[in-house]
């Protein structure tokens, strides 16, 4: 890959602390969910920012990418860098400590006026861009409890005393987008099928492939448009022992184009976690992602090998990357399942905040559901055994 460019500088020219409404001057503004616009709660003022892609000069073609292209809102994390930041309130002078880690607002405790943290600081917490969330709170709720409810036969008869889908919460939680321009060369041996035919007793039959095996190679450009990854180190935590992370990825993809440039103002009632790998931290898994497009890249290319390819080589030349730090929208519902053994589960539900896509899991009565399963396979075998006495006749 060739050396890493001077970033892109995609800060507003915004202070830290009061952010104020364009028309009446106020502080309290707040995101109209199921939009991009912000709207003022005293006056009612509306408005629209404009798209990240374009207020970043992000209209650089994919194949024309060299190098690699950061951002100011992905650069390293300083590791002596505090979470807590202090603000000065313009309104009156207070100082407000703001926990970076959780939100990116807080209210004056005099003045009750609504401080912003508008900069990028060096925690990782301020990213380039944002997704404002269109799924409303009570649409989310209703996916929530439509998700939970058809799996509720074999959930834990505490998890639905507790259910409380009303009690799920947003979030915005921090991604890299790659921008990728790349080529591959790809080998292995692919097969086409010449003969299929059968052998053995009219009962049990074998079934036999003939084939003939050709060597396969490949070698193309390609390019990639905001591949996502995770760049919290506590979701990218997939041990599925502790929790369900996972389920996290599962709603993907998210309509990243459709981004705005950071506004502290998209906050709103909702959290935010804030970014702690850098591009180094989540290159192995962008490594890993990339080569998997190339395969399937290649065997989308070779459609006439009826009997599959098995890819036995690969060689990835990076020409260019772009990079940049985003919030996506996840309305989240959590339930921390208490084992017998003393253990701890943590299972997740979650919701994409923009197409309401819904993933997660629940805690299993295990008795119940072996029981279901033996049930179930005595039935199959009640069936299958006449069936099979009757074939052998």
């Amino acid at each position: 890959m060739s050396d890493i460019q001077e970033p892109v500088d995609t800060g507003n020219d915004k202070r830290d602390g009061l952010d104020r409404c364009p028309r009446c001057g106020a502080t309290e503004i707040g995101p109209v969910v199921g939009t991009h616009k912000l709207q003022c709660a005293f006056c009612r003022y509306e408005w629209e920012p404009g798209a990240f892609d374009a207020g970043a000069a992000f209209d650089v073609p994919l194949d024309e990418i060299v190098g690699t292209v950061t951002t100011t809102g992905v650069a390293d994390i300083e590791a002596a860098a505090s979470t807590m930041v202090t603000l000065k309130c313009q309104g009156c002078g207070a100082e407000v400590v703001i926990d970076t880690g959780r939100s990116l607002q807080a209210r004056c405790h005099w003045c009750r006026q609504v401080l912003s943290q508008n900069t990028q600081i060096p925690n990782g917490a301020v990213p380039d861009a944002l997704l404002p969330f269109t799924v409303t709170h009570p649409q989310a709720v209703e996916l929530i409890r439509g998700f939970a409810s058809r799996r509720r036969m074999f959930a834990l008869k505490r998890f639905r005393e507790e259910f409380v889908p009303e009690n799920v919460v947003g979030v915005y939680m921090p991604y890299l987008l790659v921008d990728g321009n790349l080529h591959a060369d790809i080998a292995g041996q692919g097969e086409i099928k010449t003969r299929t035919y059968q052998r053995g007793p009219d009962n049990n039959k074998t079934t036999y492939y003939d084939a003939d095996v050709y060597r396969v190679t490949r070698s193309f450009d390609f390019t990639v448009d905001d591949l996502t990854v995770e760049s919290s180190s506590a979701r990218a935590d997939l041990d599925t022992s502790r929790n369900t992370n996972n389920v996290i990825n599962t709603i993907l993809p998210f309509d990243t184009k459709n981004a705005v440039a950071y506004d502290a103002r998209y906050m709103g009632d909702f959290t935010s976690e804030k970014r702690d790998l850098d591009i180094a931290g989540v290159m192995p898994t962008v490594r890993h992602q990339l080569l998997s497009i190339a395969r399937q890249t290649a065997t989308d290319a070779a459609p006439g090998y009826d009997r599959g390819i098995r890819w036995e080589s690969e060689q990835l030349d990076v020409k260019g990357t772009r990079w940049v730090a985003v919030l996506l929208p996840v309305w989240l519902y959590s339930y921390y399942e208490k084992k017998s053994d003393g253990s701890a589960f943590l299972h997740y539900i979650a919701v994409n905040g923009r197409t309401g896509e819904t993933m997660g899991s629940i805690p299993v009565n295990v008795p119940k559901l072996v029981v279901a399963a033996l049930v179930v396979g005595a039935v199959l075998e009640a069936i299958a055994i006449p069936i099979v006495a009757a074939s052998a006749w």
